[in-house]
């Protein structure tokens, strides 16, 4: 399975619903906290292209963007395939 990597924060709703949704397909993910890691968040800004909100979340080395973007690529039938590239 590809690489995930999610950039949230301490007490987010948005975050919290992105990662469960992770979890509930058994996606491992990397986690990077941005209200307590600030070259994180300048990290974030650098790969989601000026974008502050949180989560923003990464698949190998594609931007997915926040949670709403997330869930939209579940209800549209392509997570799975951005999670399993090879099929």
């Amino acid at each position: 399975m590809i690489h995930v990597e999610v950039y949230s924060g301490d007490f987010c709703p948005y975050c919290m619903r992105a990662k469960s949704l992770l979890k509930k397909k058994g996606v491992e993910f990397t986690e990077y906290n941005v209200q307590r890691e600030n070259d994180r968040r300048e990290e974030m800004l650098q790969r989601a292209k000026g974008a502050r909100t949180i989560p923003q979340i990464f698949i190998g080395d594609r931007h997915v963007g926040g949670c709403d973007e997330l869930y939209a690529l579940e209800r549209r039938g392509e997570l799975d395939g951005w999670l399993n590239p090879e099929g």
